[in-house]
Formats: structure tokens, sequence, C-alpha cells
């Protein structure tokens, strides 16, 4: 399991996001990221907004929720979501993995 830590706003961990893939999944871990596989392309922010869509479905939490607080450009980010501690995000991505 990735390595996800509580801060003042929520929790936080690392995604490293596939845009332009198939469908939007978990596609499994790459180092302490999850990797995300996101139909968006990379262009206009909106690999970064089918990214907080996706999280925020996946968490059951709404979008506004969900914010991306490092790597806005890049594939590697870091994001949060607000209103959760790790442990309750932990439990919910183990959750949506075993289902």
């Amino acid at each position: 399991m990735i390595p996800i830590r509580d801060t003042h706003e929520g929790a936080a961990f690392a995604v490293r996001v596939q845009p332009r893939a198939r469908k939007n999944a978990i596609v499994g871990e790459l180092g302490d990221s999850l990797k995300l596989a996101l139909t968006a392309p990379p262009i206009e922010g909106r690999a970064n907004q089918a990214c907080i869509e996706f999280l925020a479905e996946l968490l059951k939490v709404p979008r506004s929720s969900v914010t991306i607080t490092a790597g806005q450009t890049s594939r590697n980010k870091v994001v949060c979501i607000h209103g959760l501690t790790a442990t309750e995000v932990a439990d919910r991505l183990r959750a949506r993995r075993t289902s």
C-alpha cells in the first residue's frame, strides 16, 4: 500500500497519471505512488480535472474535497483529500481494489 499521510488539510498521497488511456482505472503502484490511467489528454488541465473527478468518485467524496497540491503540469502529482484521514483513505482504496 502506498504511503498516505495526514496533513492539516486532510490526507495526502502521491499519484502517477497515465493520460490518454482506454479507461479510467487504478493500474497499480509505482514506487510510493498510486498509478492511475485516465482517458483525458494532458492538455489545458483536462487530465488534472479527470484525476480529481476519478478520485472523488472512487473515494466517495465531493469533487471540491480533492485538490492537486503539487505537480499540476507533471505526471507525478500529490493530491489532498479534505475531510478524510489517512486511515479512511487507505480503507476506501483497499475496499475498491478488492471489489
